[in-house]
């Protein structure tokens, strides 16, 4: 049985680890397809265009709210956040696993147009250490550190609308974790309706022919 790929949301507070998570799973694993986000952010040291996000403007990316280009989008901390919709749904029906990295606004959104999304949720052992990799990272000042904490206090809400809870305490261990996740998401029934209604019309077949 071919499965049809499942869309993976994942989202975490800032600083949680998830995009190293995700990049760790797409290296470690063949069949999964990391989408990438437009954003209306500026670029940080290192990032390229086209690789972590497009980089396109306030007034591109409003053409595409427009369009119905975005399968979902979110404003976080001043910038705009969204998923270009062609891509995923290509992937998925291709098969593969589409791995989707966003903020909570934009997860509980995808869970709405795509029912049976997984959804997880990645945190840090302790908020002692969300800080310090806040810290650590040398990129933002101490008013956007304070401003992500306090967001990450207000996405501490909403956390019950996600499918799994991952800790990211040691990276191989949660890679690992991740994966078996999505291996056993692929076998829960909702997501196999028209290989079970299969089934169930041959055995119908094969009880009435046997009478």
């Amino acid at each position: 049985m071919k499965h049809k790929g499942i869309l993976i949301v994942v989202s975490g507070f800032s600083g949680a680890g998830k995009g190293t998570l995700m990049k760790k799973l797409v290296q470690e694993y063949d069949n999964y397809a990391l989408s990438i986000s437009a954003t209306t952010r500026a670029p940080r040291a290192g990032e390229e265009d086209g690789r972590e996000y497009f980089f396109i403007t306030k007034e591109a990316f409003e053409q595409k709210i427009a369009e119905n280009g975005l399968i979902e989008y979110a404003r976080y901390c001043e910038n705009y956040y969204g998923t270009p919709r062609d891509y995923v749904e290509k992937q998925l029906e291709a098969g593969r696993d589409v791995i989707l990295e966003i903020e909570i606004q934009g997860a509980l959104k995808i869970r709405k147009q795509f029912p049976t999304a997984l959804l997880l949720f990645v945190m840090p052992p302790n908020v002692e250490e969300l800080k310090h990799r806040l810290t650590g990272r040398g990129t933002e000042t101490p008013e956007v550190i304070d401003r992500r904490l306090a967001r990450a206090a207000e996405e501490a809400e909403g956390i019950e609308e996600y499918d799994y809870i991952v800790v990211n305490d040691d990276l191989e261990t949660c890679v690992e974790q991740l994966h078996e996740i999505i291996l056993a998401a692929h076998n829960t029934p909702f997501r196999n309706e028209e290989f079970i209604e299969k089934i169930r019309k041959e055995l119908d077949v094969l009880v009435k022919g046997e009478k």
